[in-house]
């Protein structure tokens, strides 16, 4: 069951080994370890659908560090967590524009028949399938929670 994702991410490691391409070589050794980390503790072999999420932990890591580094005024460690950041994103699927992701909200909400903030676990579980990899969960979340409660 070896996933597509994670073949392509392997392909690209011997390209940037061949290549030379020292930081990108590092970023892709860092996330296929991260898989195979959970693989070995899970003792599963991983698809596209469970590497997407340790792709995103893995971005909102860098994105964290770059606040943090901002905030330090290290600019050459926020150039370098920018780098890390495109790498990993180019393995993610496309962002969804704010009109999807309402869209997407009205329409889980209409089909489970949410009417209130109590509703907002079954919301947020069938979203978070839908929205795997293509927007940041904490955004949607505060979305839905102001849709159900002015509802």
């Amino acid at each position: 069951m070896d996933s597509s994702l994670k073949q392509r991410i392997q392909e690209d490691m011997k390209l940037a080994l061949r290549a030379q391409d020292k930081q990108r070589l590092s970023v892709i050794r860092m996330m296929l370890a991260a898989i195979k980390q959970i693989e070995i503790d899970k003792r599963v072999e991983l698809g596209d659908a469970d590497i997407y999420p340790i792709l995103n932990k893995m971005l909102k890591q860098r994105r964290d560090a770059i606040v943090q580094y901002r905030y330090a005024k290290r600019d050459d460690l926020v150039e370098q967590e920018r780098l890390e950041e495109t790498i990993i994103q180019a393995y993610l699927p496309s962002p969804l524009t704010e009109e999807e992701i309402d869209r997407l909200i009205s329409q889980v909400i209409k089909e489970i028949g949410a009417t209130s903030s109590k509703d907002m676990g079954k919301v947020m579980a069938a979203l978070t399938l839908k929205l795997q990899g293509r927007a940041d969960i904490g955004v949607v979340s505060a979305k839905v929670k102001d849709r159900l409660s002015s509802s």
